[in-house]
């Protein structure tokens, strides 16, 4: 889904475009303006299908460039405007990576003699002309590191980048420069802007006034239809908007032709290599595809839920695209719950649990209990032979089902049915609700779920299972600080502020939770707070082994040990005895109920 070919494949439907005003529009369009505070510089970087190109193409008809020109196979254009009352040759690279070594770059003889020239351009207050650049995550970088680097303009630029690049900065002073990058923009942004303009595209429109019979396309059996319902709901694009969200906190970002792509292969999967005997091209339903669907029963295979995590694909397929790869990660409909399998299996049956089945399954007539499915039940119910062809195919299906309740599960019945125990972070909810939303807003975490984090902690710092949640101990081995049983008490932090020492849930600059802890009002070492890393200190303060969730979230914590360590060392009182702190020690003891107790040893020498 490049932007070009989305163009090109509206103008032979003869429809708009898929549009909708990319995050940073508002802000990039005015600094190629008449209005513009000064003529300034423009790099846009980020993953591939961040929306550089459509930003391009923007700027460039709105400077005036010709449309029809746009669409050519050049890499660099240029056109003269008025920029901040200044006459401003404005020079467009639309893809760093594509522009030829020499010809079709302008009155320049080779990509060198271009690059350098933007970089005079960008410490010349006096320069009539700025620079529109393009280039994917990576290759800026490595571009520039190809040039001459006695030149000290190149050089100069080259450190300039990696400044903006690997501190998150937009501008330096001292430069006309202005560097975007838009792989922090957020995903779950991106998919609120994206879908809105998805399900309010003019061809829906369409397809509702041609509505045929009711097993052609969009009517009332149509499985493109329903799809197309559930996406607009706000249980499903809410549900799918917090998985976005939460990749976003666990440093993935998903790009806009990624979202698109997502959008589009829910609404037309269909899991199946054909139906009625004819090929399903793709394994994405055409209007000709529904009637045969509808005939051959196979409605089912058409189920959005399924199609959002790519299981209409082939495995080739799916694993070919990041945006599978990364949902994949969350393993909804793999893991599971008893109380959710036994309303899958036995719930028709079970007076406590007939409730929920007959909500979620048996009135969903599109994707829930059919025929099939209560033939493949019964037969696993009566003990159908392990390994066999009919338990692999209910198996299969649950696996689709408990994707379904993910996406039917309401809030209102999360605290009895929660939708986070089909996914392999349980904890999921919690991170939203209790801390990411809570940030957002400018209201405290509340204290249970800091000391909880903070139980985790302690359990990887001591190295046993303490039960202490309300102080941070800091301990040793002796050995030294990553022994696996540190007993040796360097010191200890309060959850509940004393002075300047405390610890708490902030957000960074970026608007990131991070763990605070605090030694002092300059002395404050920060964890940034991952979904992963919530996840892996919730779990082992609920008694799972630190080792048996994520090896790099136990060597993370101990690394954040070591920094505590150092940070707790360098605020000691300068006046402590230093005779004293040589003869005597402090150690960690545990009580019946795993409570830890300071015990002091003093050493005779």
């Amino acid at each position: 889904m490049y932007d070009e070919h989305i163009r090109a494949s509206a103008a032979r439907s003869n429809l708009d475009p898929l549009l909708f005003k990319h995050p940073i529009e508002d802000e990039l369009l005015p600094l190629f303006s008449q209005d513009a505070e000064s003529p300034t510089s423009v790099i846009l970087t980020g993953t591939a299908g961040d929306g550089k190109t459509h930003l391009c193409r923007q700027i460039w008809i709105q400077l005036g460039g010709d449309p029809e020109a746009w669409e050519s196979d050049d890499v660099y254009f240029h056109v003269n405007a008025s920029i901040a009352g200044r006459e401003t040759t404005v020079h467009i690279v639309r893809d760093l990576t594509g522009l030829p070594e020499t010809g079709k770059t302008g009155a320049f003889l080779t990509k060198t003699d271009l690059l350098e020239f933007f970089a005079h351009t960008i410490f010349d207050l006096s320069s009539s002309s700025v620079f529109l650049i393009a280039a994917n995550d990576g290759q800026l970088v490595d571009t520039w590191a190809r040039l001459n680097q006695t030149n000290d303009r190149i050089d100069e630029t080259g450190r300039l980048l990696e400044e903006l690049l690997f501190n998150d900065r937009r501008e330096e002073e001292g430069s006309r420069l202005k560097l975007f990058n838009l792989s922090r923009i957020s995903s779950a942004e991106l998919f609120d802007r994206a879908a809105e303009a998805f399900v309010r595209h003019e061809g829906w429109q369409h397809c509702i006034d041609e509505e045929g019979a009711d097993d052609q396309l969009f009517g009332s059996l149509c499985p493109i239809r329903r799809n197309y319902e559930l996406l607009k709901s706000d249980q499903v694009r809410g549900r799918l908007r917090a998985l976005l969200e939460l990749c976003d906190h666990n440093d993935t970002h998903l790009s806009i032709r990624r979202v698109l792509m997502l959008l589009a292969n829910s609404v037309l999967g269909f899991s199946g290599n054909e139906a009625g005997g004819i090929k399903v091209p793709d394994r994405l339903m055409r209007a000709v595809d529904v009637p045969r669907i509808i005939a051959s029963q196979q409605v089912a295979k058409a189920s959005i839920y399924n199609n959002i995590f790519g299981g209409n694909l082939t495995e080739h397929r799916r694993n070919s695209h990041d945006i599978y790869e990364q949902l994949g990660r969350f393993r909804i409909g793999h893991e599971t719950s008893n109380r959710i399998d036994n309303l899958l299996i036995y719930g028709d049956s079970d007076t406590g649990l007939r409730e929920h089945f007959d909500r979620f399954l048996t009135d969903d007539t599109f994707y829930g209990a059919n025929e099939a499915y209560r033939a493949l039940q019964t037969a696993y119910i009566e003990g159908a032979e392990e390994g066999g062809e009919e338990t692999e195919q209910f198996l299969e299906v649950l696996v689709s089902q408990r994707r379904g309740l993910f996406f039917k599960i309401p809030e209102s019945i999360e605290r009895e049915l929660s939708p986070w125990d089909l996914t392999v972070f349980t904890f999921a909810g919690e991170y939203l609700e209790r801390v990411l939303q809570r940030i957002r807003r400018g209201k405290k975490i509340e204290k249970r779920v800091i000391a909880r984090l903070v139980q985790g902690l302690n359990r990887i710092f001591i190295g046993m299972l303490v039960s202490s949640d309300e102080e941070l101990w800091l301990t040793t081995g002796l050995s030294g600080s990553n022994a696996k049983v540190s007993v040796v008490l360097e010191d200890r932090v309060s959850v509940a502020r004393d002075s300047h020492r405390f610890v708490n849930i902030a957000n960074d600059i970026s608007g990131s939770p991070v763990l605070r802890v605090s030694f002092s009002e300059s002395n404050i070492i920060e964890l940034r707070l991952t979904l992963t890393r919530f996840e892996f200190l919730s779990r082992v303060a609920e008694g799972v082994l630190p080792g048996s969730f994520s090896k790099e979230c136990h060597e993370d914590m101990l690394a954040f040990k070591s920094r505590l360590l150092s940070a707790a060392n360098s605020r000691k009182d300068a006046s402590e005895d230093d005779e004293e702190s040589q003869t005597e020690f402090r150690f960690v003891e545990l009580d019946e109920m795993g409570y830890p107790r300071p015990k002091t040893v003093e050493l005779d020498l």
